[in-house]
C-alpha cells in the first residue's frame, strides 16, 4: 500500500491558502470540484453550497465521509471614526493567538486590502494595560494598510459592514514532516480524503460500499452536514484533539468515542479501534469534551445513520495548529482498511 505523500501535502498546501470562512466557500468548493474531475468522479452541489462526490462501490450500501472546508474568520462589524475596523467573529477563533496577525479585507466588489488584528492597547510604551488587556473582539480592531484617517476614507475604499476578513494561514511544511497552519481543521482532511481516493485508484481497489464524499461548508457554525443524502453510515473525518486527559498525539489517528453531542456508534468505534490495532497504526481512542462534528449536525437534523468521528491529531486547535504527516498517513490507512 503506497500512500502518495507528495500528492497529499501538495494539495493541502494549496487549499490551506484559499480563504474560506463559513459563508464564503465558493472559491474552495470550485477548486475541490476540479479535483473530483481529475479522478472522473461525479459530483453535485447542494443549495447551501455543500459538495457531494460519489465514489462507486461494490455493495448496495452507502457510506458518507464528511470533511469541512469552511474555516474560522471575521466580518466587518463597523468602521471607526479613526479609520480602524471593529469586527465580529465567524466561528470560535482563539483570539489571544490572533493579536498581531495579518489579514485581508475583501469588499463586495472583490477588491482586497491587507491589515492587522491589534489590541486597542497595542503599544507597551503608551498603554499601561498593553500586556494585560483581554484579547477579544470587544478590545481589538483591524488596522488597514491604507492611508485612512477617518471613517469617510475607509468608505471611499469600498470597505463596509458585512465584508469578510480573512486570517493569514501562515502555512508551513517542515522537512521533519510537521504541517503547521491555521485551518488544518479541517482542510488537512480534504487532502487526506483525496489521498484516499488516489490510493484506491492506485491500488485498483473498489470500496465495499458506495462512498459519498461530503464537503461541508458551514461546520464551524454548527450546521455543515445537517442535511445529507440517504446513508447507512457517516464518518466525520476531522481533527483529533490533543491535551489534558487525552491520549492522542500529532502522530496518531484519533478515534472519538464521545464528544459534547454524545457517544458515537459503538460498533463503528470498536471496528476502527480493532483495525488500528491489527494494522499496528498509531492511534488513540479519546473523548472530546468541547467538540461537535458534521455527524453531530447530521444527527441533529434528524437523519438516520450510524456515525463515527476519526482524524489526525492536531495540536492547538483554533489557534496556530500543527500535525505531523504520520497522523495523516495513519488516518488514510485506517479509512482504507475500514472501507475495503
Amino acid at each position: 500500500m503506497n500512500i502518495d505523500k507528495d500528492y497529499i501535502l501538495g494539495l493541502a498546501e494549496e487549499i490551506l491558502t484559499i480563504p474560506s470562512p463559513s459563508g464564503y466557500t465558493k472559491d474552495i468548493v470550485a477548486r475541490i470540484a476540479k479535483e473530483a474531475e481529475r479522478f472522473d468522479l461525479v459530483y453535485e452541489t447542494t443549495k447551501k453550497g455543500n459538495l457531494i462526490i460519489t465514489v462507486p462501490g461494490g455493495e448496495e450500501r452507502t457510506v458518507g465521509l464528511s470533511v469541512h472546508v469552511d474555516t474560522l474568520g471575521a466580518m466587518v462589524r463597523s468602521v471607526g471614526s479613526d479609520g480602524t475596523l471593529k469586527f465580529t467573529s465567524i466561528g470560535g477563533p482563539s483570539w489571544p493567538t490572533l493579536d498581531g496577525e495579518y489579514c485581508t479585507i475583501r469588499t463586495r466588489e472583490g477588491k482586497d486590502y491587507t491589515g492587522t488584528f491589534l489590541s486597542t492597547s497595542p503599544a507597551v510604551h503608551v498603554y499601561k494595560d498593553a500586556n494585560t488587556k483581554s484579547r477579544s473582539p470587544e478590545n481589538m480592531v483591524v488596522r488597514i494598510d491604507e492611508v485612512v484617517k477617518d471613517k469617510a476614507d475607509v468608505e471611499k475604499l469600498g470597505i463596509e459592514v458585512g465584508n469578510y476578513i480573512f486570517f493569514d494561514p501562515k502555512t508551513t511544511i517542515t522537512p521533519s514532516g510537521y504541517i503547521k497552519s491555521r485551518f488544518l481543521d479541517d482542510k488537512i482532511n480534504v487532502a487526506s480524503m483525496f489521498g484516499l481516493v488516489k490510493l484506491l485508484k492506485d491500488e485498483k481497489r473498489k470500496p465495499k460500499a458506495t462512498l459519498k464524499l461530503i464537503i461541508s461548508t458551514y461546520e464551524e457554525v454548527g450546521h455543515g452536514a445537517a442535511f445529507i443524502p440517504e446513508l447507512d453510515e457517516l464518518i466525520a473525518v476531522d481533527m483529533g484533539c490533543i491535551g489534558d486527559d487525552l491520549s492522542c498525539t500529532e502522530h496518531d489517528v484519533s478515534i472519538c468515542a464521545k464528544d459534547s453531542s454524545g457517544p458515537y456508534d459503538y460498533d463503528m468505534v470498536s471496528a476502527f479501534a480493532s483495525i488500528a490495532k491489527r494494522e499496528k497504526l498509531g492511534h488513540a481512542v479519546d473523548i472530546y469534551p468541547y467538540y461537535g462534528s458534521d455527524v453531530s449536525a447530521a444527527r441533529s437534523g434528524g437523519n438516520d445513520f450510524k456515525g463515527a468521528l476519526i482524524g489526525p491529531g492536531v495540536h492547538a486547535s483554533h489557534g496556530m495548529e500543527r500535525t505531523h504527516y504520520s497522523a495523516i498517513e495513519n488516518t488514510v490507512s485506517l479509512l482504507f482498511h475500514y472501507l475495503t
